[in-house]
């Protein structure tokens, strides 16, 4: 009776509507509800990805190292904390280990509890997830891709904060092969999952972009195009860029879904200044952006110094010069 009427204060007070009183307990309750609800789904679009207002998504955050070897031990819930707090990222790339040994192909549940938790944890922290099919051949595993990509989207397609990555760096192929890899695997996730962003990949580790911008996948919605490259590499400078800002001209939406500071193969030099160049023209890009990689091996793209605690809470003697790097970045560009 009391809400349904009317609240009565004392005095020569009005009466105050019920609705009103309704009206502001919901406001205030907005206010502390899971922040999940209040993201936006990603929408592949004109050059880039964007939310669904419109405005560039500029997604910017970290890639958990192979799910086997030195990586896995970084697998936890506890990590997925640091990483939103510490370095204030928005995203994270899950990525799955796939053909070595005690990857998806060996043991299937081992990498399942594996993954799970972090993106479980992650979806709770409003973080977005890059589902990472971390295999270079792909094309030789296509029935285990598409078992684990309808698994995948059956169980997380409710929330828009999903990314699915089918083919992790193909090698020097011909984009056809990759491009009918895409035309399998894509009906198999939207058959659950209509809506999320997928990310397909291109011949030279994901650096023909140019390529694909002028053979697009057709007949299929929200698709984008992953694109990588690593800062210090030697061959990936001017020529690159400008092959990758054809495409992005041309149309062709874009997420740099890996690039690491230092070369090709992980390890080398970390030359900040062509780190600067590269950054530089993401963020004229207005490119989402993810780092490689969550690991403490010695090695120069390795975030972590050796021996770092595997439930984060990572003092910054415990952070490598890429580490270090990373973190100053994410936490100036994700205020």
């Amino acid at each position: 009776m009391f809400m349904a009427n009317y609240l009565k204060p004392t005095g020569d007070d009005k009466c105050m509507p019920a609705g009103f009183f309704l009206l502001l307990i919901f406001s205030l309750l907005c206010l502390f509800l899971p922040a999940q609800a209040q993201y936006s789904r990603l929408v592949a679009g004109e050059g880039n990805v964007y939310f669904e207002n419109g405005q560039p998504a500029r997604l910017r955050g970290i890639s958990f190292s192979w799910s086997i070897w030195g990586g896995a031990k970084y697998y936890n819930p506890a990590i997925v904390d640091e990483l939103a707090d510490a370095f204030k990222c928005n995203v994270i790339r899950v990525s799955m280990a796939v053909e070595p040994a005690d990857g998806y192909l060996r043991d299937p549940e081992l990498q399942w509890n594996r993954i799970t938790p972090v993106i479980d944890r992650a979806l709770e922290r409003g973080i977005y997830v890059i589902m990472d099919w971390h295999d270079h051949h792909a094309d030789k595993n296509v029935k285990e891709a598409m078992a684990f990509f309808d698994r995948f989207s059956a169980r997380y397609a409710s929330s828009p904060l999903i990314i699915y990555e089918i083919w992790n760096e193909p090698e020097r192929i011909d984009w056809k092969i990759v491009k009918a890899y895409a035309e399998r695997l894509i009906p198999v996730i939207r058959k659950n999952d209509p809506e999320n962003l997928i990310v397909v990949g291109s011949s030279s580790w994901d650096q023909d972009i140019d390529i694909v911008a002028k053979d697009q996948l057709t007949g299929f919605d929200n698709i984008a195009y992953s694109f990588h490259f690593y800062a210090s590499e030697p061959h990936h400078q001017e020529n690159l860029r400008n092959r990758a800002t054809t495409a992005i001209e041309a149309g062709l939406p874009v997420f740099v879904t890996e690039w690491g500071v230092g070369e090709a193969n992980g390890d080398g030099a970390f030359d900040p200044e062509k780190n600067k160049t590269w950054m530089t023209w993401m963020e004229k890009h207005q490119l989402s952006w993810v780092n490689w990689n969550l690991t403490d091996k010695k090695e120069t793209t390795a975030l972590l110094k050796p021996g770092a605690p595997v439930n984060g809470s990572w003092k910054k003697s415990n952070l490598s010069p890429s580490g270090l790097y990373i973190r100053q970045h994410l936490r100036r560009l994700n205020r």
